[in-house]
């Protein structure tokens, strides 16, 4: 009998440039959105600060496809719990952000999450 590979999920990378000097206070910000997240349901698999750029930093995210990335980062965003909490304090850090999509087996998710956790 063979066993079908789980399904792939999709895998958010959003890369962040901060404004010079601002990695301590965007850190900070990050410590109250990380836990935030996580409790809206988001499967948060990394976050770190870039090993090769100082004022740079990357999170990932891991959803069952594009509806659930869209409905969860719609309500999180738009909850009075963000735009209240740590939204201005995060978005006054930001030089610019880019995010990218791409589809990744889970076991794939499962190493970034590994290899990079703290």
């Amino acid at each position: 009998m063979t066993i079908a590979p789980a399904p792939a999920r999709l895998v958010e990378i959003r890369t962040y440039r901060l404004k010079p000097g601002h990695g301590p206070r965007f850190e900070t910000a990050m410590a109250q959105t990380l836990p935030m997240l996580r409790a809206s349901g988001m499967d948060v698999v990394v976050f770190v600060r870039s090993d090769h750029e100082h004022e740079s930093y990357c999170l990932i995210r891991a959803y069952a496809d594009r509806a659930q990335l869209n409905a969860q980062q719609d309500a999180f965003y738009s909850s009075d719990a963000w735009r209240q909490g740590p939204h201005q304090s995060l978005i006054d850090c930001l030089q610019d952000y880019l995010n990218t999509l791409l589809w990744l087996a889970p076991d794939s998710i499962e190493d970034l999450r590994a290899r990079n956790g703290r």
